[in-house]
């Protein structure tokens, strides 16, 4: 089997911010790969997408089905403009697709982007539903990111990715664990939304908040902190449990932003304060709001670390094509000690 790989990660996340594609390159090393971001552009979805895609949960089966191959033929063109046709050097293509179902506790999880779609109109070798296999095995099917941590960031004693949720990795006797720790995006944007804007830029409109302490406590009492790891959250949780307690208090909207801010550093905080001080390297959408990296400092002893912006912007899409060479090469890309299943397993089908 060849060393070095030419691989295309696709992602979308839960913030609907978009499409990201990375061109990325790989070579084995003893202990983990070399890689190098090429190239990498996040197409951001028109209205009519992120309408499409916000209510993809409510379709018929019918309508499910016709958006699932849509949005694989979406992702298949937007491949080409990003190559501008010039596919002949690329091994593969690993798409994560749009998560619309996520509830590991009926093992079902399901991401649309049909798979048979993008090779259609790429003709590049594809493989998709990295989470399927490790929810049949009783597992969380997430966060999937780890595997490619701990081989890519070994510089690093955690690894925290602010998406729409907040999860982090991190490595102690010899294994690796990670999970969601909180809301992060998807928290903030949805308050931010209430008052007319898309998101937060810098966190200049929850900075002017308050922390109203009855709400923090109410979020901080959620049942899903108290569980142990294994655990992951997704939209169902957000809708079923955090909304519903923003919805019912009184408080004024910027108040809860800034209170949420205050949440998402304390969940944080919590989840790495028995480990040994050491440094955390914070990517995703969220490294760019400087307020959250300074609440999340301030409540920790551990260095905050934000790297350049083609790492913060795509380290996502970047592990993602690795995991798709891991699955080329049958080596493991999901990790049991992260996601409690029965074993570790090399998750995706290869399409092409």
């Amino acid at each position: 089997m060849k060393k070095t790989f030419r691989a295309l990660g696709l992602m979308s996340g839960t913030s609907l911010d978009g499409l990201d594609i990375a061109d990325c390159s790989f070579t084995s090393k003893t202990e983990g790969w070399n890689f190098q971001i090429n190239r990498a552009k996040t197409y951001e979805y028109s209205e009519e997408w992120k309408v499409k895609l916000s209510g993809a949960q409510n379709l018929d089966a019918y309508s499910f089905a016709l958006l699932h191959k849509e949005y694989g033929e979406y992702m298949g063109e937007k491949v080409l403009d990003f190559l501008g046709g010039q596919t002949a050097e690329i091994d593969l293509l690993a798409s994560h697709g749009h998560t619309v179902f996520h509830q590991p506790d009926k093992k079902l999880t399901w991401q649309i982007g049909d798979p048979n779609s993008i090779y259609a109109e790429t003709g590049i070798k594809t493989i998709s539903d990295f989470r399927s296999l490790d929810v049949a095995l009783g597992g969380q099917g997430a966060p999937l990111v780890p595997a490619g941590d701990r081989l890519l960031f070994t510089d690093y004693d955690f690894c925290l990715n602010l998406g729409g949720f907040s999860n982090i990795t991190y490595s102690t006797h010899g294994k690796t664990y990670a999970f969601d720790a909180s809301p992060a995006n998807l928290g903030l944007n949805y308050l931010m939304n209430k008052m007319g804007k898309e998101f937060d830029r810098n966190g200049e409109t929850g900075r002017n908040g308050s922390i109203n302490q009855d709400l923090l406590q109410k979020l901080n009492l959620l049942p899903y902190y108290q569980l142990a790891p294994p655990k992951s959250l997704g939209r169902e949780w957000m809708e079923s449990e955090f909304i519903p307690i923003l919805e019912q208090s009184y408080v004024s909207d910027i108040d809860k932003l800034r209170t949420v801010y205050e949440h998402i550093a304390v969940q944080i905080a919590k989840t790495i304060a028995a480990e040994k001080k050491g440094k955390l390297l914070a990517t995703g959408g969220g490294a760019h709001n400087s307020f959250l990296i300074e609440r999340i400092q301030s409540g920790t002893q551990h260095q905050v670390i934000v790297p350049d912006k083609k790492i913060i912007d795509f380290k996502e899409a970047l592990i993602f094509a690795l995991l798709g060479v891991l699955r080329l090469k049958n080596e493991n890309n999901c990790l049991s000690s992260v996601t409690g299943a029965s074993k570790d397993n090399s998750g995706g089908l290869i399409i092409g």
